[in-house]
């Protein structure tokens, strides 16, 4: 198994792989429960809780500022894969759209397909995070969260939400699907939080 999906790091690459994780020779798929088909055209983004309540039309995401991101990536099932090249939209520069209670503390990411993970203010109004479109300069498909995902490369990419439609903003914390059927509240992969210790 080890030889035909996945590779231990060479010497150049193990400070980027975290512990307890090998490379994959390709990407991986991994989704819980059907992978939802949306329509770009039907396509909205919401935000709202404790935050002004706004809704984001696909064609308000291309209107911002579009970069190109190469990042990271570390799935809480033990594969890293390297270098993943996507072009998006920075987190800070979509939040410049947003008005954000001064009480907010903690995100709920919301997602097509009723998919949900949380994440602290702070871990996601980070330099580095980021909303994709694209992969490897091609449309982001379905199986890897199209047509719009959150990438958040310093954790498990089960915060980077796939189908991603809406963020409710929140004054305390409260858990996603994941970490409540018994993954880490927070996923920081360089301290192993794959489970939770409750």
């Amino acid at each position: 198994m080890l030889g035909k999906f996945f590779q231990k790091p060479n010497s150049d690459q193990q400070d980027r792989v975290p512990p307890g994780q090998k490379l994959a020779k390709g990407f991986p798929v991994l989704t819980y429960g059907q992978t939802p088909n949306v329509s770009i055209a039907t396509w909205e983004f919401k935000v709202w809780g404790l935050a002004t309540s706004k809704t984001f039309t696909w064609e308000d995401f291309l209107a911002m500022p579009q970069q190109d991101f190469t990042a990271d990536f570390h799935c809480v099932t033990t594969w890293s894969k390297l270098d993943v090249q996507w072009t998006g939209v920075k987190v800070i520069d979509f939040m410049k759209y947003v008005e954000v209670d001064p009480n907010a503390v903690h995100i709920m990411e919301h997602c097509y397909g009723s998919y949900t993970t949380n994440i602290a203010l702070e871990d996601f109004l980070r330099e580095e995070n980021f909303f994709a479109h694209t992969l490897f300069g091609e449309p982001l498909p379905p199986d890897h969260g199209g047509p719009m995902r959150l990438i958040v490369p310093h954790l498990y990419a089960w915060k980077s939400a796939k189908w991603i439609n809406g963020l409710e903003f929140l004054d305390k914390v409260e858990l996603g699907f994941w970490e409540r059927n018994g993954y880490h509240q927070r996923g920081e992969p360089w301290a192993e939080e794959r489970y939770s210790s409750r």
